[in-house]
C-alpha cells in the first residue's frame, strides 16, 4: 500500500494550497470545468475545491456590493436566465430529501449596453418579490437617468415603477413565438421567434435602442462559463447557496478579469470602475482578506480569592 505522500490521489488540504494553485482552481471554475474534474487535475480534494468556491463567492459578492456603485450608464438591459437546483420544479415533490431552494432557479442580470458591465444580479425565484428587490438594487447603483429595456415579464412593470418612479425611460421588448416543430417534441428545442413588439412604458425611450440583445448574449456567456448552467447534464447545482456563490464569483470574474473581445478591456475598466485588469490571484487576495484572522487564543487569569 502506497504511503499517502506517494499516492497518486494524494489530497491537498486547504491550508497547503498556495496562491497559484487556488487561482488555477478558480480559473477552472470560471471556464466551465466541473469541481470533480478540477479535483482530479489539481490533486485538491473535492471538499477543498467546494470550500474555495464558497469562500470566493462570499468575497466576490461583498466586493461587487461595495465597488460596483456610481455607474454612469446610458442604456441598461435586463433579463433572466433559467437553471435549476437539485431537481427540476416538476420533480421536487417526489424528490428524496429535497433541500430548501430546490427547483427552478432564476438569475436576474442588468447589463450596461455600452461598457458590457454587469451592474446587478440576483439569484432566486421569478416572482414580483425578486423583481422588486432586483430593480431596487439596479437603481441604487446608477448615477443618472437611463434608458431601460426588459423582456415582457409582467413583474417588471411594478418593480421598475417602484425603483425608478418617473426618472427612467423604460420599454419592454416582447418576443412572439410560433409552435415547436413536430421533430422537436420530447427534446430541448426552443420555439422559433416569429416577431417582436417594442412597447414604451415610461418616459421617452429611443426606439432604436429598445433591445435586450447584449444582455441575452451575456446570458449565453454565463451559461458557457459555468458548468452548473449546462443543459441536459447532471452538472446542475445540488445546493441553492452554492449556485449563488458561483454566480457571484463569475460576476466579478466577468466584470474585472475578463477582457471583452470587442472593447479590448474588461467591462469594469470600460465603465471607469478600475484602471487595471485583475486576475484570479487578485480574487484569491479578496478571499484571504475576508478570511477570519487566526491569532493566539486569549488566556484568562483565574482570580484567586484570599
Amino acid at each position: 500500500m502506497l504511503d499517502a505522500k506517494h499516492n497518486g490521489s494524494y489530497i491537498k488540504s486547504m491550508n497547503r494550497l498556495d496562491t497559484k494553485t487556488r487561482a488555477q482552481i478558480l480559473g477552472m471554475l470560471c471556464e466551465g470545468m466541473s469541481m470533480r474534474a478540477i479535483s482530479r487535475l489539481t490533486g485538491a480534494s473535492f471538499n477543498t475545491v467546494s470550500k474555495l468556491m464558497i469562500d470566493a463567492g462570499k468575497a466576490c459578492a461583498a466586493y461587487h456590493h461595495e465597488n460596483v456603485v456610481g455607474v454612469s450608464a446610458k442604456r441598461v438591459e435586463c433579463d433572466e436566465i433559467w437553471s435549476f437546483t437539485y431537481s427540476k420544479q416538476k420533480n421536487v415533490k417526489t424528490a428524496k430529501a429535497a433541500p430548501e431552494g430546490a427547483g427552478d432557479t432564476w438569475t436576474w442580470t442588468a447589463l450596461d449596453a455600452d461598457s458590457k458591465l454587469i451592474v446587478s444580479y440576483l439569484v432566486g425565484g421569478r416572482d414580483s418579490r425578486y423583481a422588486n428587490a432586483f430593480m431596487e438594487d439596479v437603481a441604487s447603483r446608477l448615477t443618472n437617468r437611463v434608458q431601460l429595456t426588459t423582456d415582457g415579464h409582467k413583474a417588471y412593470l411594478e418593480a421598475v415603477e417602484g425603483a425608478f418612479g418617473c426618472d427612467v425611460d423604460y420599454a419592454q421588448l416582447v418576443k412572439m413565438y410560433g409552435k415547436s416543430p413536430e421533430s422537436a417534441k420530447g427534446r430541448y428545442s426552443p420555439a422559433k421567434c416569429t416577431g417582436i413588439k417594442k412597447i414604451p412604458v415610461e418616459g421617452n425611450p429611443d426606439e432604436k435602442h429598445i433591445s435586450t440583445s447584449y444582455v441575452e448574449r451575456q446570458n449565453l456567456t454565463m451559461r458557457m462559463h459555468m458548468r452548473r448552467f449546462t443543459r441536459l447534464t447532471n452538472a446542475f447545482s445540488k445546493k441553492f447557496e452554492n449556485h449563488a456563490h458561483m454566480v457571484a464569483l463569475y460576476t466579478v470574474f466577468y466584470n474585472f478579469c475578463k477582457i471583452h473581445k470587442t472593447l479590448r478591456v474588461s467591462p469594469a475598466m470600460e465603465a471607469g470602475l478600475t484602471d487595471t485588469l485583475k486576475d484570479f490571484e487578485w480574487i484569491v487576495s479578496l478571499v484571504d482578506a475576508a478570511a477570519p484572522k487566526v491569532g493566539r487564543p486569549k488566556t484568562y487569569k483565574k482570580k484567586i480569592s484570599n
